[in-house]
């Protein structure tokens, strides 16, 4: 059996947070991104290192940053329910919700 190497436990375990947290399956995450079930399980354990198209892939289907992946939860608050919501949305909807949030912020670091 192969040593786990630190970084490769790390980033095993963020991977599997960010799955859970959308309730996807190893399952169904190794058929979105076409590898195996055990590869998913062992990247997840720590077992393997994740190649940087592997990567890009997981963080597209997982809507993770790689930072977030590679380095863990920064200090900056979480956008991700705003950036899934804006993903829905055509190119003038979010230029609109963007001049909202300026003036938004504006008004709330006065």
């Amino acid at each position: 059996m192969r040593e786990k190497k630190q970084i490769n436990i790390e980033i095993g375990e963020r991977i599997k947070k960010a799955r859970e947290h959308i309730n996807m399956t190893q399952e169904k995450l190794s058929e979105k991104i076409d590898v195996s079930t055990q590869y998913i399980s062992d990247l997840e354990r720590g077992v393997v290192g994740v190649a940087l198209p592997t990567l890009k892939n997981i963080c597209i289907t997982l809507g993770v940053s790689s930072d977030n992946l590679l380095f863990g939860e920064s200090e900056k608050a979480d956008t991700s329910v705003i950036e899934e919501c804006c993903r829905r949305l055509s190119h003038e909807q979010v230029k609109c919700i963007e001049e909202i949030v300026v003036k938004l912020t504006e008004t709330l670091l006065k």
